[in-house]
């Protein structure tokens, strides 16, 4: 399968779905990595030299899991008032023919995400199914799909720490805590983490499963968490 992760931002794809790409990668199959914006709004000082520093970053975060990311390059913070954007989109989704698409929730914190979110989905329509990472810290969401990436999850703390110019440790505290607790949410307490995801049944998809990475596995029925 071929497998695309479309993020807003040069760090995004590592703090919401890198898990979801290292597992798929590591099963055998073909990722995708895109990047819409430019991330010059991410950070101080001149803005062509902030770009240049997050591209590289951009660059050695999707080293980690070896693949080189597709940047659009969409102002940072003025997603949606690209015109030209979404036609790049739709003829990148055209060129690279994935299985499945994975990007932001539609309800996310910040308007590039959301942007994003509907731009991808528009120009998957009915091609292909579309896959939402979870909010920010789940804030609102109501995930409907688990994915177990605790092999995974050293290396995507090591793609996100990539991100020098954006105090990157906040972020790795951040998924620590949010990817163990959405691991305990499904039924899990031997130390693992999850990512989360939610799909909406959609003509012609309305039934994604076997496309899908094994959750982590439920604890035995009647036994308690741990202490």
């Amino acid at each position: 399968m071929r497998i695309i992760g479309f993020g807003a931002h040069p760090d995004d794809v590592e703090i919401f779905f890198f898990g979801l790409l290292a597992t798929y990668r590591a099963a055998g199959h073909d990722i995708g990595w895109v990047i819409a914006t430019d991330g010059a709004a991410g950070g101080e000082g001149e803005k062509e030299a902030l770009r240049r520093t997050r591209r590289a970053e951009a660059l050695a975060g999707a080293a980690v899991l070896g693949v080189t990311p597709v940047f659009l390059d969409a102002p940072d913070g003025a997603l949606a008032e690209d015109r030209a954007v979404a036609g790049r989109i739709a003829a990148l989704i055209e060129e690279m023919a994935p299985d499945l698409v994975v990007t932001h929730a539609p309800n996310d914190y910040h308007p590039d995400h959301r942007a994003l979110s509907r731009l991808v989905s528009d120009a998957a329509r009915f091609r292909m199914p579309v896959l939402f990472a979870d909010t920010l810290l789940g804030v609102e969401a109501a995930p409907t799909i688990y994915v177990d990436i605790s092999a995974h999850f050293a290396a995507k703390c090591a793609a996100i720490a990539a991100h020098a110019s954006q105090r990157p440790q906040r972020f790795v505290e951040a998924v620590t805590g949010w990817n163990r607790f959405r691991a305990l949410q499904c039924g899990y307490d031997g130390g693992a983490y999850a990512e989360a995801f939610s799909f909406s049944p959609r003509f012609p998809f309305s039934d994604i499963r076997g496309l899908l990475p094994p959750a982590p596995p439920l604890r035995p029925l009647g036994r308690p968490l741990s202490r």
